[in-house]
């Protein structure tokens, strides 16, 4: 059976382009994979990074969904240990009451950010030691069934909006596993634990009233071009692109500066978080995604484009919609 595609957007704001640009390049987006079939679109919670405008998530997913109809929504996730479960209920449960039965609620415990701004946000070091706590907290909100006597969320409270637990490593396969929910693996950028975490989840799952048998959301890399060799340009320019992103401190390399960190460890290091990556033609990138489904036991993949540019960005999509069996509209 083929697996059901989804997109994980991460608003990227390309070089000379603002903020605006690229909220309003994520509506375009959103807009055109629900003409095409995909199942959900999520967004990630990052801030201090002036490369991704998504720092305000649930403010982003509002207005993507006030600019669509069907396409699901949510977030990719919210990192819990920066907020408290009633304000992420509360925002989650305004957003489903708005758009019913289009809304997901993702949430990692990561900080999405470095150390100083983990200070800007009032994220203490220990708040991710909670995370199973407020998962159930902000899980209680949502189902009407408070674990803080005397407090709820409005609105929030009997929405039921999903949650799924996102991680790259045993823990959040354990959370997910012992809570009875849905799994999202972080593969796109940290393909290490995949195999053994999946395993572990599936293993280890309990059901419960959200979910009954386990269910994994694998992460994966994707540029589908015309040609092979226009799907490798690009790919050699997104590897570029990270060089700069990752180990450049602000400083931009020229092209053969940045091939020659690519051969060293630091380089080695950025082109090993995307060993999950289908690159090529629409046959071969279909080829790559179901060779991977089976090899991550995945009953859903999250697409990350890698593409360098806006046009080729959404060719991408098109062009996997199409292959993957999607395509409503990809004219």
């Amino acid at each position: 059976m083929t697996v059901p595609l989804s997109i994980l957007d991460l608003a990227h704001i390309g070089d000379g382009e603002t903020a605006s640009e690229s909220l309003a390049a994520s509506v375009g987006l959103a807009q055109r994979a629900e003409e095409l079939g995909y199942h959900r679109i999520w967004y990630a919670e990052h801030h201090n990074m002036p490369s991704i405008a998504s720092s305000a998530t649930s403010v982003l997913i509002a207005h993507v969904a006030a600019h669509t109809r069907t396409i699901r929504l949510g977030a990719g996730g919210i990192m819990l240990p920066n907020h408290s479960p009633l304000t992420i209920a509360e925002q989650f449960g305004t957003l489903e009451t708005l758009h019913p039965g289009r809304i997901d609620l993702g949430l990692g415990r990561a900080p999405g950010s470095d150390q100083p701004t983990m200070r800007a946000l009032r994220r203490t070091p220990g708040a991710a030691d909670t995370f199973p706590q407020d998962v159930l907290e902000l899980q209680g909100f949502l189902t009407g069934e408070s674990r803080i006597p005397g407090v709820d969320a409005t609105p929030g409270k009997g929405t039921n909006v999903p949650l799924y637990i996102l991680g790259s490593s045993l823990f959040g396969a354990q959370l997910a596993a012992a809570l009875g929910l849905p799994y999202a693996f972080a593969s796109h950028f940290a393909p290490d634990a995949l195999e053994e975490a999946v395993a572990l989840y599936r293993r280890e799952f309990k059901p419960s009233e959200q979910l009954a048998e386990p269910y994994v959301i694998a992460g994966v890399n994707v540029i589908a071009a015309d040609t092979r060799e226009e799907a490798q340009e690009q790919l050699l320019t997104a590897k570029r692109y990270r060089v700069s992103r990752f180990l450049g401190r602000g400083r931009t390399f020229t092209p053969e500066e940045a091939d020659m960190v690519l051969e060293s460890p630091g380089g080695q290091q950025i082109l090993r978080m995307m060993q999950y990556s289908a690159v090529g033609t629409p046959g071969e990138v279909e080829d790559y995604l179901t060779r991977f489904a089976a090899h991550a036991q995945a009953d859903e993949l999250i697409v990350v484009s890698s593409a360098p540019d806006r046009k080729a960005w959404l060719r991408s999509v098109e062009l996997l919609a199409a292959a993957h069996g999607l395509a409503r509209d990809a004219s």
